[in-house]
């Protein structure tokens, strides 16, 4: 399992302050992190490396507070890497903006303006659980490795 000091963190948000702020904030953890400032950005960085989590806010465009941005970055994320845990942020939250997240693959939710300790709690929590799917994914794959193996052998 990688410890906060290995693990990478993919910070998305269209604010340059944000992103700073969080940056600085996981490194008091020793993360090492990343940023991205646009949907296209995020997808592009997640298809050319590996993320222990994904940080975002859900409204990137100026003046946008429905989220759609962030949910419709859910879904296409989905598609690259399911097992990326991914928590979503904003300043625009509801009850039903956060289920709809979670429904689209959102391992959980936070409010901006964020409390640091529940936001680092969080992220914690989200690169063990994703260190443990990557896990027992690869222990899977040994498994059905070894199972077609046995079958060529045994025929």
């Amino acid at each position: 399992m990688r410890t906060p000091a290995s693990a990478r963190i993919l910070i998305a948000d269209d604010q340059p302050d944000v992103l700073e702020a969080l940056r600085l904030l996981l490194k008091t953890d020793r993360y090492a992190t990343e940023t991205a400032s646009s949907p296209a950005a995020v997808l592009d960085a997640v298809r050319r490396r590996e993320y222990d989590a994904l940080l975002m806010d859900l409204n990137y465009a100026r003046d946008t507070t429905s989220g759609e941005e962030g949910l419709d970055l859910l879904t296409r994320l989905r598609e690259v890497d399911e097992h990326l845990p991914v928590v979503v942020m904003t300043a625009w939250g509801s009850i039903d903006l956060a289920v709809e997240a979670m429904r689209r693959g959102a391992r959980d939710f936070i409010q901006k303006p964020w409390d640091n300790a529940r936001l680092l709690a969080t992220v914690r929590t989200q690169v063990e659980l994703g260190a443990a799917l990557r896990r027992g994914r690869r222990l899977e794959a040994m498994k059905d490795g070894a199972i077609s193996r046995r079958a060529r052998f045994s025929g």
